[in-house]
């Protein structure tokens, strides 16, 4: 049946022509702007994950700005620490050359010694990036430097990369505080299997093994060596050191076998000997009468403060006690330089790691948006010459229908 109302060809034709013409205005609006998905409403579920992806990628970008600027602040102090190793080399060729020399040869060095601790100084002092300084022992606190937001169902956590401080500087030392408590304990410090606080007597020919057997945060370690009884020439010294919390019983026994070295270096004693294994100090009456070593412990003590480098402050080479005592402390101060520029040379490889890493996570989380949103070109291309086909056939379906009410009056001629 025909009829002049309702022609529904012409609506059929329509309805193909207007979504043709929706799709057609997808395809040009892909290709215009290059995204498939450019709003919610083009797909709400990939739109919002993008989206997240895209703030997550800012925070990348923001993230690698600040390690370069941490990497650099590393750097330089590196650089630095560097620097203050090469001074103290030379400072130390200047007390080899002391052992031998005369006074007014070693008023001369002396004065070589002294600006080259002032340049140090100078190279501490100036050691800083964007107002920090990791040298100068004005800080603590470890530089945090933000490597990482980690996102997870629980919302985003942020990642740190610490770096601790390193205190080459020259501030004097305040003297430690030594604990009052007693702690007489084998665990803590071990005299050669002889319980702490106890006295053992060393013979001829022997020698004592003190172990430092555990470290704590102000506990005080003690060694006392008496040889008053046979009037020998040692005496009756005792040598202490109070750790830190960063102290190894490494750094325990290196700082106690120290001072004794330094004590029989200053004495010209040679009955006595001692030398420094790892965590042990060991002990040796080469040629003396019978000695008391003594090994106690204690704790509430307070660390000596001051600069890692302070000892430079009072090094002379005047004297021959005294360019003895330089040359054994010297070799403890370069080791300090040397530990304080490794440290920070492994801390700036870990932040020049990671900014690289998050440079490669940025670009790999840039392709899966891409991935996600963008429109694919070529289908669009092949798609839009389809569709401008479709409409132009669905126009010429559409003016045909149109036509059909005009054939019905051939009925009433």
């Amino acid at each position: 049946m025909s009829s002049i109302l309702t022609n529904n060809g012409a609506m059929v034709a329509l309805q193909t022509l207007k979504g043709i013409n929706q799709s057609l205005g997808k395809t040009q609006s892909e290709i215009s702007t290059g995204k498939a998905v450019g709003t919610a409403k083009d797909n709400a579920a990939v739109w919002a994950i993008s989206k997240t992806m895209e703030a997550d990628m800012d925070g990348f970008k923001g993230i690698s700005d600040g390690l370069s600027q941490g990497e650099s602040t590393v750097a330089t102090a590196r650089a630095a620490a560097e620097s203050v190793t090469d001074l103290l080399k030379n400072i130390k060729s200047k007390i080899v050359s002391a052992q031998q020399a005369s006074g007014s040869d070693r008023l001369k060095m002396q004065t070589d010694i002294e600006a080259l601790r002032e340049q140090i100084g100078s190279v501490v002092g100036a050691a800083q990036f964007n107002g920090v300084n990791l040298l100068n022992g004005s800080s603590t606190t470890p530089m945090n430097v933000l490597s990482s937001l980690d996102r997870d169902g629980g919302g985003v956590t942020p990642r740190h990369i610490s770096v601790a401080r390193q205190d080459i500087s020259l501030v004097p030392a305040v003297a430690a505080t030594f604990g009052a408590t007693a702690v007489n304990d084998l665990s803590i410090i071990d005299n050669g299997g002889t319980a702490a606080g106890t006295a053992a007597t060393l013979a001829t020919a022997g020698t004592q093994t003190i172990s430092i057997e555990s470290v704590g945060s102000g506990h005080s370690y003690s060694i006392t060596l008496d040889d008053t009884a046979d009037a020998n020439s040692l005496g009756s010294r005792t040598f202490s050191y109070v750790a830190t919390a960063q102290d190894s019983a490494v750094d325990v026994a290196t700082r106690l076998g120290d001072q004794i070295a330094q004590h029989l270096a200053s004495t010209n004693n040679t009955n006595y000997s001692v030398l420094r294994v790892n965590d042990r100090i060991e002990f040796t009456n080469a040629s003396g009468d019978d000695i008391s070593v003594t090994a106690t412990t204690a704790t509430g003590g307070v660390p000596a403060s001051g600069g890692g480098l302070g000892a430079l402050n009072t090094m002379s080479v005047t004297t021959d006690s005294g360019a003895t005592a330089a040359l054994t402390a010297i070799e403890g101060l370069i080791q300090t330089s040397i530990n304080a520029a490794s440290a920070l040379g492994s801390a700036q490889q870990r932040i020049e790691i990671q900014n690289d890493f998050v440079g490669k996570l940025s670009d790999l989380m840039k392709s899966g948006i891409g991935s996600l949103v963008d429109a694919n070109m070529e289908e669009a291309s092949a798609r839009l010459q389809a569709l401008q086909v479709q409409q132009q056939l669905a126009t010429q379906s559409l003016s045909i229908a149109n036509q059909a009410p005009q054939q019905l009056l051939s009925l009433f001629r």
